[in-house]
């Protein structure tokens, strides 16, 4: 294969989006929400992988953690990997979702959340059974998986549209 053959088949793989997200819980097992200001919804704290920079999910997390509630802490075990396939009409492209266990928050770190205003409303923790509720689609089933994961102390869910696949 030539180098024009090769970028031409580069060129033609499809483009998938990378995003990174933190689970963070309090003592009571409360997951912190956040609320973006430029989509309804919560969500949780994280965003997109800044490829071009080399950026790995893990560090997207933990950048997109410091930069939306101002905590900059070491992420724990990738507790899901999930596949989304491309949005409605293919208005975006497909996405691989990784979450990382962002730990327990004690109540100083609850605390000494500062939220990025040019992004977020408010922050929020939310009880498992408020998250379908909150979280619906696959971000919910996603923090569900990871939920599990930890009180069963398993490994990485793998996941497809926010439902297990094996």
């Amino acid at each position: 294969m030539t180098t024009q053959d090769f970028a031409t088949y580069i060129a033609g793989l499809p483009r998938v989006i990378v995003g990174a997200a933190a689970l963070f819980r309090d003592a009571e097992g409360r997951v912190l929400l956040v609320e973006p200001n430029y989509r309804a919804g919560w969500a949780l704290p994280g965003g997109t992988v800044e490829s071009d920079d080399g950026e790995t999910p893990r560090q997207g997390a933990r950048r997109e953690t410091v930069e939306e509630i101002g905590l900059d802490i070491t992420l724990g075990p990738l507790l899901a990997v999930d596949w989304v396939p491309p949005g409605a009409e293919r208005t975006r492209p497909p996405l691989v979702a990784y979450l990382y266990d962002g730990g327990v928050l004690d109540e100083e770190q609850l605390k000494s959340i500062r939220l990025q205003e040019e992004e977020l409303l408010s922050w929020r923790l939310a009880a498992r059974e408020e998250l379908a509720e909150l979280l619906p689609g696959a971000l919910g089933r996603r923090v569900s998986a990871a939920l599990d994961v930890l009180a069963r102390g398993e490994g990485t869910a793998e996941l497809e549209n926010g439902r297990r696949v094996a």
